[in-house]
């Protein structure tokens, strides 16, 4: 084993292959060990995120360590459920995957309805299982030119690994057919059709499918009308910690601490879900009198006058938020809290894996729910954010890839000014810079990676991920940004700069006594 740093509470344990990095996913498992909150498997590694105030260091490698005579033993045999999946080999590589593989059309898709599919993890998207079976001449390369579009239901090869895209979304895996299973559905408790564990075998047919069952929408009060919005304004809370086993990030509001002061400044809970406004401009109209808090890069008007951060406004008033001169998001709180439904625990809007309220546009209508709210919080004075030109920096941890580079790629990396580009979302911040290359052009095999994560793509462009990133990914990290940054990290606009700082050169967390 060897274990890499992915910032101070996150460490990716890598394995020799995948039977190896299973076998330690049971162990850690069958014995827990103290502090860690989310493991997530992958090809060969295990991400291990631990509770606030356990770090992720040598201690914590020597208790996984520890583990490591569990998993060298037989793994547990169990009843596991199995999943017949109807699908039509229809897929636009089918042709190319039978001559990779030196056989007949025919002849694969035999092998592939013969296998029976054991589900080893989840990720890249909710829903999005990685299955692997024992025949090895399944074992295929990733198209050289990944898809920017692939339907979802469809049924595609690469490394090793059969997968079925949940949604439409880009890819790189070679296209065998489609079928009609949804593999997420938010009527299904879990939602996730595959799960790690499950097994599945393909047959030739088309399935009935069942329309999904409607989920129910929290109503309330009338308390405000979106007139006029630049871009979708979001409901964001804290997130959904612990969905990692069904392919589901975290998610959540970008600046974290402005969400919270909105909160705080209205007497709701401190998690309790907000409005995330991007830019703008944006004007609401009240539709009762409500108190409201506006926090992070945007101030209030109405009519014409500047508001305070916590504000009452009556059934009529007008409320417009300009486009920020600094910063790229605001968080609006109303007291009482707004009526809004739950998926998975959690009312924040996850842009990438469509899980999670609609995103608001003109004419939507938001409810009060009228929960109970508490004293007010003293007004804090709002921090200094990024604008368009400016340099900022950010701290990072190197790794857990960052020996895939050269030394000289990694003081590239630290010595340059990134450009944000204005293609920047709540999955990622798109730098542009003198690309980083390596030498070493081997594809990594799919692994966890954290919110903060930097990660170089074949472009070698930086990619640092945000909030909606996906749970896995398959290009290498150099490093991570530190999570004391994050909220200043969502609010960097396109047109300034980052440059990145590290406290340490990288190297392996060493297994400590």
């Amino acid at each position: 084993m060897r274990f890499l740093p992915a910032g101070p509470r996150s460490l990716l344990v890598e394995l020799d292959d995948l039977d190896a990095t299973l076998a330690m996913f049971d162990a850690l498992r069958a014995d827990p060990v103290e502090g860690v909150v989310e493991i997530i498997p992958a090809a060969r590694t295990l991400l291990i995120r631990t509770a606030i105030g356990v770090p992720a260091d040598g201690r914590l490698a020597a208790e996984i360590a520890a583990r490591q005579s569990m998993a060298t033993r037989p793994r547990m045999v169990r009843e596991i459920e199995t999943i017949e999946i109807p699908m039509v080999y229809d897929g636009a590589d089918l042709a190319d995957v039978a001559a990779h593989m030196g056989m007949s059309v025919t002849e694969v898709i035999d092998a592939h309805q013969s296998a029976t599919w054991s589900v080893a993890f989840c990720g890249f998207a909710p829903g999005f299982a990685y299955m692997t079976c024992d025949d090895p001449r399944f074992d295929l390369p990733r198209r050289s030119s990944p898809r920017t579009r692939i339907p979802a239901g469809s049924v595609a090869l690469a490394a090793r690994f059969c997968g079925i895209y949940p949604q439409d979304t880009p890819g790189g895996w070679q296209l065998i057919g489609t079928t009609r299973v949804p593999m997420w559905d938010l009527s299904r408790d879990p939602p996730a059709l595959l799960r790690p564990g499950i097994r599945a075998r393909f047959v030739e047919g088309r399935a009935t499918v069942r329309p999904a069952a409607a989920i129910p929408r929290s109503q309330g009060d009338p308390a405000l009308t979106v007139l006029q919005t630049a871009f979708p304004i979001l409901f964001q809370d804290e997130g959904r910690p612990g969905q990692g086993g069904q392919g589901v990030s975290v998610s959540g509001a970008l600046d974290t601490a402005a969400m919270r002061r909105a909160n705080r400044a209205v007497g709701n809970r401190a998690d309790a879900p907000v409005l995330e406004i991007t830019l703008g401009p944006v004007r609401l109209r009240a539709d009762a009198p409500v108190t409201l808090a506006l926090t992070g890069a945007g101030r209030a008007r109405v009519a014409g006058q500047q508001m305070p951060t916590t504000f009452a406004l009556d059934a009529g008033d007008e409320l417009f938020i300009a486009p920020p001169q600094a910063g790229m998001r605001s968080y609006l709180a109303i007291r009482g809290g707004y009526a809004v439904g739950a998926v998975l625990g959690s009312a924040a809007t996850d842009t990438l894996a469509h899980v999670g309220p609609a995103a608001l546009t003109d004419g939507a209508t938001l409810h009060l729910a009228n929960h109970p709210a508490l004293a007010v919080a003293e007004p804090v004075e709002e921090p200094a954010l990024p604008r368009s030109g400016d340099v900022v920096e950010l701290p990072v941890t190197l790794g857990p890839r960052a020996d895939w580079f050269s030394p000289q790629m990694i003081a590239h990396l630290l010595a340059q000014e990134w450009l944000v580009t204005a293609q920047s979302s709540r999955v990622g911040i798109r730098l542009q810079g003198e690309p980083i290359t390596r030498e070493d052009t081997r594809e990594l095999p799919s692994e966890g990676t954290e919110t903060g994560a930097i990660q170089i793509p074949h472009s070698g462009q930086p990619v640092l991920f945000l909030a909606d990133h996906p749970l896995t990914g398959g290009y290498p990290v150099i490093a991570t940004l530190s999570p004391r940054a994050l909220d200043l990290a969502g609010q960097i606009p396109p047109g300034a700069r980052i440059r990145f700082t590290a406290d340490a050169p990288f190297q392996e967390i060493k297994v400590q006594p």
